[in-house]
């Protein structure tokens, strides 16, 4: 039994059985023994990876992305270029490369860096050394002023709740415990929570479906739409998900690059859930929401197909196929293309930013 199971069986016996959010967030972020807290958790040597270690690309395309939502602002300086959830800094730093392009809003930008790990900040600073960055524990200690923002797979890691519909009502699915492990119960009460699910869902779920909600992700796309309309901006998220509220559980563990039980050994595996964009969208109002559009189409839009092709004229064979192999992991709909969706939200009046401007 690991630390952190035998702290949260304590918990579990002293107050009740925790809500799913609560569990995600112990095994997550515990000071001591959560996930994120004591180690780096990508690449090939840890649990997953991200679209910005597969390819130089992603990074690049997307430091261009900012650049001219900047323009589309009316270029104001300085601007708070920040990052939610930065991983190893790998995309920042290859957006910051990219932006020698852009040097207009390079001399601009004030890099912030929003990182609870202080294994990844550890990481951050070395891949990020020769830049002026500065970082915070959350986005409500960023300065204020416009802000240009970027989060790619950082909304998947926030807490969910779930609801389970009973006869009539939906009831709130809990962590409990007893001697066998960790155990999902039922609140025997209605949840208030289910006033956030759409109509359609709410009503039309079948009996014992489950439907998952996020508070977390639904504050803080209201948080930061409301900085954007007070203040202007653009910001960009990039997630697995689906574009339309529907029932079913997508919390899932991942360990070794592999599935893993959620409640077994916690603190051991990463633990996310997809995110609903239809309710992202929803929850946010005097701004405008653009997407979700597939993350394939995304980076077509962006020029990635020109991209691979000039890397490729002077590369060696072996690079040639790391570079058709990453494009191909990005976009094709059999691998990130289609599971990943993109959305931005602007000031209500700007125009479309880049990659959201086609049909």
């Amino acid at each position: 039994m690991n630390p952190l199971t035998k702290l949260l069986r304590r918990r579990i016996e002293a107050e009740g059985p925790l809500t799913v959010a609560e569990f995600m967030t112990a095994v997550l972020l515990h000071p001591e023994h959560g996930y994120y807290v004591r180690q780096d958790p990508l690449g090939a040597d840890g649990d997953f990876v991200t679209a910005p270690e597969i390819s130089q690309m992603f990074g690049e395309l997307i430091g261009l992305w900012c650049a001219v939502a900047w323009r589309q602002m009316g270029s104001p300086s300085p601007v708070t270029l920040v990052e939610l959830g930065p991983g190893r800094g790998t995309l920042m730093a290859d957006a910051l490369r990219a932006l020698k392009m852009a040097p207009d809003f390079l001399s601009s930008a004030d890099v912030r860096l929003v990182e609870a790990s202080p294994a990844l900040r550890s990481r951050q600073r070395e891949s990020l050394s020769g830049h002026a960055v500065a970082w915070h524990d959350g986005i409500e200690d960023l300065p204020e002023g416009p802000i240009v923002l970027i989060a790619n797979e950082f909304l998947d890691a926030l807490p969910i709740r779930q609801l389970v519909r009973g006869e009539g009502e939906w009831h709130e699915r809990l962590v409990a415990c007893d001697d066998r492990g960790f155990r999902f119960a039922l609140d025997g009460a209605p949840s208030p929570l289910a006033t956030l699910l759409p109509r359609a869902l709410h009503d039309g779920a079948a009996l014992g479906e489950i439907a998952e909600v996020s508070p977390a992700v639904l504050g803080l796309a209201r948080f930061i739409a409301a900085r954007i309309a007070r203040h202007g901006g653009a910001a960009l998220f990039i997630d697995y998900g689906h574009a339309e509220s529907a029932p079913g559980e997508t919390l899932q563990a991942v360990r070794d690059h592999q599935f893993a039980d959620v409640l077994t050994e916690p603190g051991t595996a990463d633990l996310t859930a997809h995110v609903d964009f239809d309710a992202f969208a929803r929850a946010v109002d005097d701004v405008a929401v653009h997407g979700p559009v597939l993350q394939g189409a995304f980076l077509e839009r962006l020029g990635i197909s020109e991209r691979s092709r000039k890397l490729m004229e002077s590369a060696s064979p072996d690079l040639r196929e790391a570079v058709e192999t990453a494009y191909r992991r990005l976009t094709d709909p059999d691998e990130m293309g289609e599971l990943f969706k993109v959305v931005a939200i602007t000031g209500r009046n700007a125009p479309p930013p880049p990659g959201f401007d086609a049909p």
